[in-house]
C-alpha cells in the first residue's frame, strides 16, 4: 500500500458564477491558488449535470440529467498527472424536484445555476500524482 501523508495546508473557500461549468471552473481556482494537492467539498446547484460511469478500458458512459438539480454531494481530490497537468478526481450526487438521485464521477458539462459554494484544503508536505494504468486505461492515484 502506497501513503501520502501531509498536514492541512491553505484552506480556501469560493463560489462558482451562474453559468459557469462546474469542474473547468474548480480546476481554474485551484490552480490559480498555486494548489497542487489536496481535498475538494462542493455544495450548490446545477442546470444539467454530466456524470460519468466507468464502463472499464479507460472508457465512460455519460448520463446527462437536465435541471434545475440540487448537488447533493460532491467531494474529491486534487493531484497531478502525468504531463504535469492538474487532475481533480470527484464524484457527484445530483437530486431533482422530486428527490430522484442520479451519481457518477464528475464531468465537463455541469452547468452551475445559481451558484455551487466549494471549499479546499491543500495537502502539504506529499504529493499526489497520478500515473497511466495500462490493465483499466486510467490515471490512477500514485501517491
Amino acid at each position: 500500500m502506497r501513503v501520502a501523508s501531509g498536514q492541512a495546508g491553505h484552506v480556501v473557500f469560493f463560489k462558482l458564477e451562474e453559468g459557469s461549468d462546474l469542474l473547468t471552473s474548480m480546476r481554474e481556482h485551484v490552480e490559480a491558488e498555486g494548489i497542487r494537492s489536496g481535498f475538494l467539498a462542493c455544495i450548490g446547484a446545477l442546470s444539467r449535470a454530466r456524470l460519468g460511469y466507468f464502463l472499464g478500458q479507460g472508457k465512460y458512459k455519460a448520463i446527462e440529467v437536465q435541471g434545475p438539480l440540487e448537488i447533493a454531494s460532491c467531494m474529491g481530490n486534487i493531484s497531478v498527472g502525468p504531463e504535469g497537468e492538474t487532475i481533480i478526481h470527484a464524484h457527484i450526487c445530483v437530486c431533482d424536484g422530486e428527490g430522484r438521485a442520479y451519481g457518477g464521477h464528475l464531468l465537463e458539462g455541469c452547468v452551475v445555476s445559481p451558484t455551487a459554494e466549494v471549499a479546499v484544503i491543500e495537502l502539504l508536505g506529499a504529493l499526489l500524482t497520478r500515473k497511466l494504468d495500462a490493465k483499466t486505461g486510467l490515471k490512477l492515484l500514485s501517491p
